[in-house]
């Protein structure tokens, strides 16, 4: 059986529903890993907490999606994908009602860390499924738009949350989250199957075995471009784990001056920017055979970019919109380094290898995350409203410079990476 008669049997319809349910969960973890942007002055309040402590607080989903990121790529090489992601998402829903129900800051840590563990599945599960419902020409696509969908996730978790905390307070806003998350799993328990109904394997999943669990290890790890386009891909989505998931929302109203619903509505257009971005970069990349020359760009644009948010002053709430969705539009040629890394992998450890860029990327979260509430309070000068601690435009500008240096380094490393020509390189 040749691999195109692999993916006659079902429709475009159904390998598309069956894709993105399985992005569910992504998109549900997405929620999670955002939502504490739009009330972290109320949750600092709560808890009594400073900024330092909020970074940590957010980063505890990072660390327990660091644990597991690795391991989460083997199993999926080797496991079902629908049993594996179901328990996830069982895991993401029991973690929220927690959230929702905590008391004290070392219960909403915990937590935290429990959807962090549930999370490290999401992309990769996704991706797996893609692999086999897809033929190989479509999986750049396919890997932006379950990208989107988890963007639409990042949306949610700001004005919307921001919307719902309001009204009805951040505890039953955060139950309300968790009520989705049961719909998900129906949705995923009734939708997602492994394989379509005709899948053969070329020897993949049969020859996973035969490789070896120590050799297929090897492979990922001593790829170098498995490094260099996981860490490209960590350095361009600073804007989302920085801006767009914690600090943003401060930033804005305290250094910008906005109304907490107006800084919500500005920060979820980095998520706006990257969801029309993710499956746009994908497309180009696709059509012009290219994969080096749209990260190379895509860096050198962010640059200029944040250098303009950073040092413009005075900009109006629709100018700070503008600039925010194309930083996370640009940003979006993060994206392509997935299929990069398929390309340059063999088709037995595509989870596992793809596994890296997660795995840089959660580091980088529990890292650079408290790293910057840390910069903040270097010149903090202890002014508080309300009991809540308020920064000044010089200590957010101070610790927004790991951006640049950031876009700064991910220019050098797009010309580090192999062109693959949207082609299979991987050579035994």
């Amino acid at each position: 059986m040749n691999t195109a008669d692999t993916y006659k049997n079902p429709s475009e319809m159904r390998r598309w529903l069956v894709v993105m349910t399985a992005g569910a969960l992504f998109f549900y973890t997405f929620i999670q890993m955002n939502l504490l942007n739009p009330i972290g002055a109320e949750l600092m309040r709560v808890f009594g907490i400073s900024a330092r402590q909020f970074g940590t607080l957010s980063s505890m989903y990072f660390y327990g999606n660091f644990i597991l990121l690795f391991p989460a790529g083997l199993l999926l090489d080797r496991f079902s994908v629908r049993k594996i992601l179901l328990f996830a998402l069982i895991l993401a829903t029991a973690g929220m009602f927690v959230f929702a129900f905590s008391t004290s800051y070392t219960v909403a840590s915990i937590s935290r860390f429990a959807y962090g563990l549930a999370g490290a599945f999401g992309f990769l599960s996704a991706i797996r499924l893609a692999s086999r419902w897809f033929p190989p020409r479509k999986l750049a696509l396919a890997s932006g738009c379950i990208v989107t969908f988890a963007m639409l996730g990042g949306v949610v978790a700001q004005a919307p949350m921001e919307l719902l905390s309001d009204a009805f307070g951040w505890r039953q806003a955060s139950i309300i989250f968790g009520i989705l998350g049961i719909v998900l799993i129906v949705l995923v328990f009734i939708i997602v199957r492994d394989y379509p109904s005709d899948y053969k394997s070329e020897g993949g999943e049969k020859n996973i075995a035969k490789l070896g669990f120590w050799r297929s290890i090897r492979m990922v790890i001593f790829n170098r471009y498995n490094w260099l386009g996981g860490l490209y891909t960590t350095l361009m989505n600073l804007p989302i784990f920085l801006l767009g998931t914690l600090w943003g929302s401060m930033y804005l109203t305290q250094a910008d001056m906005l109304s907490k619903v107006r800084a919500a509505d500005v920060d979820s257009m980095i998520f706006f920017g990257t969801l029309v971005g993710a499956p746009l970069v994908g497309w180009i990349s696709d059509k012009i055979k290219l994969r080096i020359a749209p990260m190379f760009v895509g860096a050198v644009i962010s640059l200029a970019l944040i250098f303009v948010i950073m040092y413009s002053m005075h900009l109006s709430f629709a100018i700070l919109m503008i600039l925010f969705f194309l930083l996370g539009l640009i940003t979006a040629t993060q994206v392509i380094s997935y299929p990069v890394i398929a390309e340059l992998n063999s088709p037995l450890v595509t989870g596992s290898a793809i596994s890296i860029i997660s795995l840089l990327l959660m580091a980088s979260a529990f890292v650079l995350q408290p790293l910057f509430g840390w910069f903040m309070g270097l010149h903090w000068n202890h002014l508080m409203i309300r009991g809540i601690k308020i920064y000044s435009l010089h200590d957010f500008e101070t610790a927004l410079w790991i951006m640049p240096i950031g876009f700064i380094i991910s220019i050098v490393l797009s010309l580090l990476i192999k062109e693959t020509h949207c082609q299979l390189k991987y050579k035994d």
